[in-house]
């Protein structure tokens, strides 16, 4: 018989208690596990709630810089000398756009990239952080626009930028004045700090660089909102930026156009002020260059022909150069022989064409061969007598005389507002000392007495010393800037007078210089004479020429027959109306020859400009300006200016 197995019961006391030690268990993980959720949640919504909103408005919102407008600059009247122009360009962000090498070439076949815009970009990428914008493009075409537009998504963190470019109205004319502004360098960011690279442009040379921080403004910026790939939606926030101050200059437009009219093609240097207060009126650099080839950019082939030019237009000799004063020189060397009480205005010296130091064989040429005869003060400068000056030089010793022509102005700065300014050079022994090792030799000391030898005097010492004698002995510090307005409907504010030092306190003196500067252009044998015919009023001046090859032994040669490089320097100062000076100038012909036929009639077109409105022949053709347009918050736009000229053009919409 088959036993059937045994069958056990279920305990189902056993197996529900066993059920709920099991759902105790499962509900105490699903409450440890929602508990550990929830402390998670509360982390990232209470505890790190900054922390995370900010990053995801930072992925959602992008800071954009605002750059402002750059100030405009002014002419003493009121004309637009330089302006701003809207514009596109294209920037890159480095860190979106990743290796150039993986896109520039394909964007080089929509937007046409030069050598020297990829060489520019290049350079500034290593200076600058990944997340700043980078010009890559400056002055994109309309067409270039469009061709972008339609493949921007292929490129991201490339974006086309509208912006204000410079532009200067006058092109050369103000170029060894105003200056201009380029693209923000490596050598830009490391000199003036990261916030630079924010700009786009800075000044370089120029009012441009010295007033950098006015005309520049205060950068602003705007939270652009995104969407997924990056591209912008709209702007969800601002902070306006504060555009840059307008400068007004002393400089006279026309005066400036008449100088150089007058100078036809010859190359030189002209400064003219106002003798009471320092203003510059013009300054002149001839040859000049056009200073916008720089904006955006010049190319090697502009570069090189400016730079390999002969004539240096890239030289600002107001600034940068100097030589020797010559003949100019003469009534500040007399008025230290006053000064000194080496001499009286009456005393007399006599000229008999050559002057010869005692114990030496050499003699020391005077203007006129066979001499001048007995001359005092007032004819030695209207005759432009050597032999007053050399005997004088020697009589006061090389270390009196430095000390008198540092008095009055030269181997200083003038103040004027342009960096780099050249101090020039008077003779003296620490100067030969600091060169060479040889004594300083009397010869030396006789030819320093009629500007040659170790001399360098800028046009701007020139006309600073010879303004002084104008007004009275009172000599001020030059300036270009005569105003500044942080805004269009803001008033002008004038600059603080400049300062001034008194270089004599002899009236007498100054006077008896004065007379002898009034006989050069009006006396029967002044060397001026000729720029006197026919003026209405009374020019005050003296003629120069620095030499620029030495005669032979007793022979002398005629400057205009010396080869071209080797012809002598033609000076002229001076100022008028002599009565109640309003303008003084200095004026610099190179290989001019002759100060009294190549330099005395530039000085009188000027003064004719200045005091009549009579302008010279061929100043029609002289930089004739565009029309001014306005740029920026507030920029002044002409009359007859269309009403979007006057609209803000500094925050552009974003690009699409």
């Amino acid at each position: 018989m088959v036993r059937r197995p045994r069958r056990l019961l279920k305990n189902t006391a056993a197996e529900a208690d066993q059920f709920r030690r099991r759902a105790l268990l499962a509900f105490a993980g699903v409450v440890l596990a929602l508990g550990g959720l929830s402390l998670w949640y509360f982390r990232l919504q209470v505890w790190q709630y900054d922390d995370y909103a900010l990053r995801s408005e930072q992925n959602r919102v992008k800071l954009r810089p605002v750059v402002p407008g750059r100030g405009l600059v002014y002419d003493r009247k009121g004309r637009i000398l330089a302006d701003n122009v809207p514009a596109f360009r294209l920037e890159v962000t480095p860190n979106e756009a990743g290796d150039p090498k993986d896109w520039l070439p394909s964007l080089g076949r929509l937007v046409e990239l030069s050598p020297e815009d990829v060489a520019e970009f290049q350079e500034t990428r290593k200076v600058t952080r990944g997340f700043k914008p980078i010009p890559l493009k400056m002055r994109l075409t309309p067409d270039e626009v469009a061709r972008f537009a339609v493949d921007r998504w292929r490129y991201p963190g490339v974006e086309v930028v509208s912006y204000l470019n410079r532009r200067y109205l006058y092109g050369s004319l103000f170029a060894h004045v105003i200056g201009y502004v380029g693209r923000v360098d490596a050598g830009d960011v490391e000199e003036m700090g990261e916030d630079i690279a924010n700009f786009s442009h800075t000044g370089k040379t120029g009012l441009e660089r010295s007033y950098e921080q006015a005309l520049r403004g205060k950068i602003g910026f705007e939270r652009v909102e995104t969407n997924v790939d990056g591209r912008p939606l709209g702007v969800v926030g601002r902070v306006p930026a504060t555009p840059g101050a307008d400068l007004r200059l002393s400089i006279d437009l026309d005066l400036q156009r008449a100088i150089v009219a007058a100078f036809g093609d010859a190359d030189g240097s002209a400064v003219a002020i106002d003798p009471k207060t320092g203003q510059v009126l013009a300054m002149v650099s001839k040859p000049s260059y056009d200073a916008n080839l720089f904006v955006n950019g010049i190319s090697h082939k502009d570069y090189n022909a400016l730079l390999n030019d002969p004539s240096r237009p890239l030289y600002n000799r107001n600034v940068l150069g100097g030589g020797p004063p010559g003949s100019t020189v003469k009534p500040m060397v007399g008025l230290a022989g006053l000064d000194s009480g080496l001499r009286d205005a009456d005393d007399k010296t006599l000229s008999t064409g050559e002057f010869f130091i005692p114990g030496q064989r050499r003699g020391y040429r005077d203007s006129h061969r066979g001499g001048h005869g007995w001359v005092d003060l007032r004819q030695s400068i209207a005759q432009s007598v050597n032999t007053y000056y050399y005997k004088l030089a020697m009589d006061m010793g090389i270390e009196s005389f430095a000390k008198y022509m540092h008095r009055y102005g030269f181997g200083e700065k003038t103040g004027i507002d342009l960096l780099g300014e050249n101090t020039g050079v008077v003779p003296s022994r620490d100067y030969k000392r600091s060169i060479s090792t040889e004594p300083f030799y009397p010869g030396e000391t006789v030819i320093a007495g009629i500007g040659q030898g170790y001399w360098i005097a800028t046009a701007l010492q020139l006309v600073r010393a010879t303004a002084a004698i104008a007004n009275r002995g009172d000599m001020h510090e030059l300036r270009l800037v005569d105003a500044r307005r942080d805004g269009y409907r803001e008033p002008w504010h004038e600059l603080p007078a400049t300062a001034s030092t008194l270089i004599s306190d002899n009236p007498g003196h100054l006077r008896a210089v004065h007379e002898g500067m009034v006989m050069t252009v009006n006396g029967p044998r002044g060397t001026a004479r000729a720029i006197g015919v026919g003026a209405p009023y009374t020019v005050a001046g003296k003629t120069g020429t620095a030499q620029r090859s030495s005669r032979k032994g007793n022979i002398s040669h005629d400057p205009h027959s010396l080869p071209y490089h080797l012809r002598h320097t033609a000076l002229f100062v001076g100022y008028a109306p002599a009565e109640d000076p309003t303008i003084a100038v200095a004026v610099v012909v190179e290989h001019g020859g002759y100060g009294g036929s190549a330099a005395a009639p530039v000085a009188r077109a000027a003064f004719d400009a200045w005091l009549l409105g009579k302008m010279p022949e061929g100043v029609e053709d002289v930089a004739l300006a565009a029309p001014p347009a306005a740029t920026r918050p507030g920029a002044e736009a002409p009359a007859d200016a269309p009403d979007e000229a006057r609209t803000e053009a500094t925050t552009p919409e974003p690009a699409q």
